[in-house]
């Protein structure tokens, strides 16, 4: 399979890898690129732009990148709050007063950035139709009664983090995360990244699914655990219950699904605006910097650590961004980023001025660490001597 686009001297691995990828983790389509400096030292694509083998990908084929989109909604609060428009520390009811029902009016806004806000899930779950509503998720979300007391332990906000997030957003600035992001970060960067995917940019968009069939050889490291694979098959666990708070899931290459925006998993974009709004969180890329440093070291100072009573493994996570760790291994010990399940990652590494952005059609079960994601961040830091 050919590998086409381009790497700056010394970042060869990463070519390697991802060429390795399609030879032998079952790659079908992807794309990856690399900033450091805030310069592009990577930029590669190969395969074919729908995971069904329809047309070859092509520089700007872009993808829906689930919960990578996590980690840019986030910016959006993080860049409020650097502007003195939300407090990270005030109760979310403070915002959005049908918020406080059922104990929770002093659930903080940083409780909803850690994974910390004990809401996971609805008892409710909504329909595809409904949950492209941009009212109902968030109208579901205040009614919704805390499964433990917020603050006081943390579990992966799988779908309900975007409505709590969007709506906080909205009520501050009267315009939706997506609306926000496409003024305020995706015009002035200049990136192919939609959280509400305009019509006339759908040709862009390719499609995407589960690689059917077994994993390829060495495309996992280890099985799950009896504990985690249990807690996917339990349906009265947190685990299944939040996944599930869309039931059916939304097929996200609808139009209709595209079009909408769901904070917490239906972004689009290209590897290279991955890495490039992660250059920007960083440092200066072309004129444009999106965070100050201080608030970059909010972003990933640790919120919540330890057993997740979601994913059922430890995680870390800062403000809206997963950190380092067993879960998420990421460039290194200062890395911030966010995953998608099933492949996508776009993290950055202020220390090693590294910024990182992986998009593909092949979905896997993955949920944080995919195996292709992985063997590109260890030929990056192989690359720069890590």
């Amino acid at each position: 399979m050919d590998v086409n686009g381009t790497v700056a001297e010394g970042f060869e691995p990463v070519r390697e890898a991802f060429a390795r990828n399609f030879a032998a983790l079952g790659e079908r389509g992807a794309a990856v690129a690399v900033y450091r400096d805030g310069r592009k030292v990577v930029d590669l694509w190969g395969g074919t732009r729908d995971v069904d083998g329809t047309g070859p990908w092509q520089r700007g084929t872009a993808q829906v990148v689930r919960s990578a989109t996590k980690g840019v909604a986030a910016a959006v609060a993080l860049m409020l709050h650097e502007r003195g428009r939300l407090d990270l520390d005030a109760p979310v009811a403070a915002y959005w007063p049908e918020f406080k029902a059922h104990g929770k009016e002093r659930l903080l806004v940083r409780h909803v950035l850690g994974h910390r806000a004990g809401v996971p899930v609805l008892d409710r779950p909504l329909t595809p139709r409904e949950a492209l509503d941009p009212h109902r998720g968030p109208a579901a979300v205040a009614a919704q009664a805390p499964v433990w007391e917020p603050g006081t332990d943390h579990g992966y906000h799988a779908l309900t983090y975007g409505w709590l997030l969007d709506e906080l957003v909205r009520r501050v600035t009267g315009r939706w995360t997506g609306e926000w992001l496409a003024a305020e970060v995706a015009g002035p960067l200049g990136l192919d990244l939609w959280l509400g995917l305009p019509p006339e940019r759908a040709d862009r968009v390719g499609r995407s699914g589960r690689v059917e069939g077994p994993e390829p050889a060495g495309a996992l490291r280890a099985r799950p655990k009896r504990s985690v694979s249990e807690a996917y098959r339990d349906t009265d666990s947190l685990t299944r219950r939040a996944f599930a708070a869309i039931t059916p899931f939304p097929d996200q290459n609808d139009p209709s699904c595209r079009a909408a925006a769901l904070p917490a998993t239906n972004g689009i974009a290209t590897a290279d605006a991955l890495a490039r709004f992660y250059a920007a969180l960083i440092g200066e890329v072309d004129g444009v910097r999106l965070l100050a440093p201080a608030t970059v070291e909010l972003a990933r100072a640790e919120e919540s650590a330890g057993p997740d009573r979601v994913l059922v493994v430890s995680t870390r996570f800062g403000l809206g961004y997963m950190l380092h760790g067993t879960a998420s291994p990421l460039l290194g010990p200062g890395s911030f980023g966010h995953p998608g399940r099933g492949g996508s990652l776009g993290f950055a590494d202020p220390e090693a001025r590294i910024a990182f952005g992986y998009v593909t059609n092949g979905f896997r079960k993955t949920v944080t660490a995919d195996p292709r994601a992985q063997a590109l961040v260890r030929a990056v830091r192989t690359a720069i001597g890590g």
